[in-house]
């Protein structure tokens, strides 16, 4: 079975199921989370600074897993089945999916960025990892802050011009999508050794 989105109601009136609509799907899933947390009896350490450690962590969990995946979705499936789409169904690649993942992705980006450095200051190893006297998690840190950068600085600013969000004539199109998809590429390369500082730091040290 085949879903494409164009049958289902995304819209909030006439709803006959909630997880037609992503945001109550996402609502759901806070809720049953507050529901294991209640459970397991959890409430008993919402005066702990650890437990708001923790939580910091979580939601830095959330935007990183949404980052890594919105970036391994451009460099596994939408990048090399581009030169596979028929040049006319294109732009619907150009016009809407893409413009709505690079929103996700950047500010997942971001989220991810803001909520790590919060972690690590909540739990004390902040400027001890951003100078490496952590070095595993501090290797870590330094290559997700690059990577941030060049979703910022580097794969957006250049993904406008190739999408023509911004004005750019053909040639410079071309150069701008060819520099952007080698930093997502760079992005892809720097996040296995990141990934392993991060898992790492938790388990081997």
């Amino acid at each position: 079975m085949i879903i494409d989105g164009s049958s289902l109601n995304w819209g909030v009136t006439d709803m006959k199921n909630p997880l037609e609509n992503l945001h109550y799907a996402l609502g759901l899933g806070l809720i049953l989370a507050v529901i294991v947390f209640l459970i397991r009896g959890q409430y008993t350490l919402l005066g702990d600074l650890a437990f708001w450690a923790f939580i910091l962590r979580y939601i830095h969990v959330f935007f990183g897993i949404l980052w890594i995946g919105l970036l391994y979705y451009f460099n596994f499936v939408q990048i090399p089945s581009m030169p596979k789409i028929p040049d006319e169904q294109k732009p619907a690649i150009g016009k809407v999916i893409a413009p709505t993942a690079l929103f996700f992705f950047r500010w997942a980006a971001a989220g991810t960025v803001l909520f790590g450095l919060l972690t690590a200051g909540a739990n004390g190893y902040l400027g001890a990892a951003l100078s490496f006297q952590v070095p595993t998690i501090g290797i870590g840190m330094w290559l997700a802050l690059i990577m941030a950068f060049n979703v910022w600085f580097i794969i957006w600013p250049n993904q406008k011009k190739a999408l023509g969000i911004v004005q750019a004539d053909a040639d410079a199109k071309k150069k701008a999508a060819r520099l952007a998809m080698l930093t997502s590429r760079v992005n892809t390369m720097l996040s296995i050794p990141m990934l392993y500082c991060m898992v790492a730091q938790q388990n081997i040290g």
